[in-house]
């Protein structure tokens, strides 16, 4: 059964699992209302696509069938767009967002008190993609291999602390000791691509995959000005493979570092989270989740993914909220590993 036939199932299946009366009820609150999507990126970032997608599609599969709008509020690697959502919108259902995954995962790098922020609260809607996340580098660069980053400094650039264009150079340099020098504080990924095409920088790390192909239309030709340097994460994906780039993952010898980059790149799977207050009504939550489905497997849908050339390989709400779980009951040993690597932003 292909993906796309195997979304259809579930979307279907998890419609009937909402109770008629559940049903009408949330289709007597949606209707007439609108819904409103936080971005927690700029414009035109990955966040924003996967966003404005979302949105263009989703509204007619909720009951009801509201408006939906998007609203962009970038900052701190969406930890902005997070803390709103958890403790400022209203939990009500017509305000979820779209999140990086750094911002969930920050309680847990960082050893904060959950008290006030705690990402396993969050009601979980879906994921938009699973992502593979890769460095990108210009090919004139001095680093042409990402094993001579033992070697050779690579210049990267990077947003804010929490962004994952930040959290990966920092982790890699710190756990595994690549010569990497980050130029953190630009507004977006749009931005630091537009510092590696005029030479500020000489890459970007830990960009998503479906980014990186929307931001570097050039990446597959032989003679184009950028190339994929390395794949970071423990999956291999074959149409980045195919471009010659390794796994950073296969260069760490020592197991206990490998364990802290496997619970560190676990967060590709949830690259494009859509995320819900806490406190909001079970019916609701249910009729989105249902609705999330329904939209990401919508044939329009998909047919303006593959136009604008991004992946819809999506994950349900409650397979995120277990990731999440499970993510922050990673043993202590390897969470001190891991966050030692965290702790230097710049």
């Amino acid at each position: 059964m292909g993906k796309t036939s195997s979304l259809l199932v579930a979307a279907f299946g998890l419609a009937a699992s909402l109770a008629p009366a559940q049903a009408q009820d949330a289709a007597d609150f949606y209707r007439a209302k609108t819904v409103n999507v936080i971005a927690g990126s700029s414009a035109g970032g990955g966040l924003d696509v996967y966003g404005r997608l979302l949105a263009r599609h989703m509204g007619k599969h909720i009951p009801g069938a509201p408006n939906m709008v998007v609203q962009n509020m970038p900052g701190a690697g969406s930890l902005t767009a997070a803390r709103h959502l958890y403790t400022i919108a209203p939990k009500d259902g017509l305000h979820f967002g779209i999140v990086l995954p750094g911002a969930l995962l920050d309680p847990l790098l960082s050893a904060q008190d959950l008290g006030a922020y705690d990402p396993t609260k969050f009601n979980y809607i879906g994921n938009g993609n699973a992502e593979t996340i890769v460095c990108v580098t210009r090919r004139d660069a001095p680093v042409q291999h990402f094993s001579e980053t033992f070697e050779k400094e690579l210049v990267v650039g990077g947003t804010g602390p929490g962004s994952s264009l930040v959290d990966y150079p920092v982790v890699t340099r710190n756990l595994i000791g690549a010569k990497i020098r980050l130029i953190a504080g630009y507004k977006g990924s749009r931005e630091v691509s537009l510092a590696v095409q005029q030479g500020e920088v000489q890459g970007i790390c830990g960009l998503a995959w479906s980014s990186a192909k929307q931001q570097y239309p050039d990446i597959f030709k032989p003679d184009g000005y950028v190339k994929v340097l390395v794949q970071e994460d423990s999956r291999v994906h074959p149409e980045v493979a195919a471009l010659g780039a390794p796994l950073s993952i296969n260069l760490v010898k020592d197991p206990a570092q490998k364990r802290a980059m496997e619970v560190f790149y676990s967060q590709g799977v949830m690259s494009r989270p859509f995320i819900l207050p806490p406190g909001v009504p079970a019916e609701r939550v249910a009729a989105l989740r249902n609705a999330f489905l329904a939209a990401m497997a919508d044939p329009d849908l998909r047919a303006e993914a593959a136009k604008q050339q991004i992946d819809a390989n999506p994950n349900t709400g409650e397979e995120i909220q277990s990731l999440i779980n499970k993510l922050y009951a990673t043993p202590k040993d390897v969470l001190d590993l891991l966050r030692k690597a965290a702790e230097t932003k710049k």
